[in-house]
């Protein structure tokens, strides 16, 4: 089987999979692939669309109803997770449309809203909505650039074009997960920071 008909038989699934699961590096690489005529640019956009909104519809169905478990309540305790239910608070509606945009909010937030007052129904109204912008800009990202990419990639690998796309394309994944590891460090620190102020003030004021 050729690379082409690997990517015709399997890509939509993985771009489903990796807006569900992984972000804005799969969506790109479907519009690029669009752009090459590997796959459909409707049916990049649609499973992009599609699998982040289903994913997020888990997550928050999750968070509604386990929102009482262990595991939950361990969740909750994150630094992102107040900070996701503190701008939930004060802005509802913005926040649920904006949450998939904003790194290391992403996968938490559904969880975060689940455990809130928020309807269900309004979360699929304003998560179909939100999905659909994300899903359509980032396929429309590497749609529209792919032009310039497979020049870049065509001048060092001028009969390897896709192989070289790939590369770039797990190159740029690497960077996002160790941005996202490097935050969520950061995140964590902070947090066990402000534990330990809190505690040595509870205990002064004893």
């Amino acid at each position: 089987m050729s690379i082409e008909s690997f990517i015709a038989e399997y890509g939509l699934a993985a771009i489903f999979l990796g807006a569900a699961f992984e972000g804005e590096t799969s969506v790109v690489t479907g519009g690029l692939l669009a752009h090459q005529h590997l796959l459909p640019l409707w049916g990049s956009a649609a499973a992009a669309v599609t699998g982040s909104f289903f994913a997020d519809q888990l997550f928050f169905f999750a968070g509604r109803k386990y929102r009482d478990t262990k595991r939950v309540r361990r969740i909750a305790e994150k630094p992102a997770f107040a900070k996701a239910l503190d701008t939930l608070d004060r802005h509802p509606t913005i926040f649920i449309l904006g949450f998939r945009f904003l790194y290391g909010l992403r996968t938490i937030s559904p969880i975060a809203v689940g455990t809130s007052h928020v309807p269900a129904r309004t979360f699929v109204v304003l998560n179909a909505i939100s999905a659909l912008v994300w899903g359509v800009v980032f396929t429309g990202i590497g749609y529209v650039f792919g032009d310039g990419l497979i020049e870049l990639v065509g001048r060092v690998m001028p009969r390897q074009k896709l192989v070289g796309v790939a590369i770039l394309v797990g190159i740029a994944a690497l960077i996002i997960a160790g941005f996202r590891l490097w935050r969520g460090r950061r995140a964590r620190a902070a947090g066990e920071g402000q534990a330990r102020a809190t505690a040595a003030a509870s205990s002064t004021s004893d």
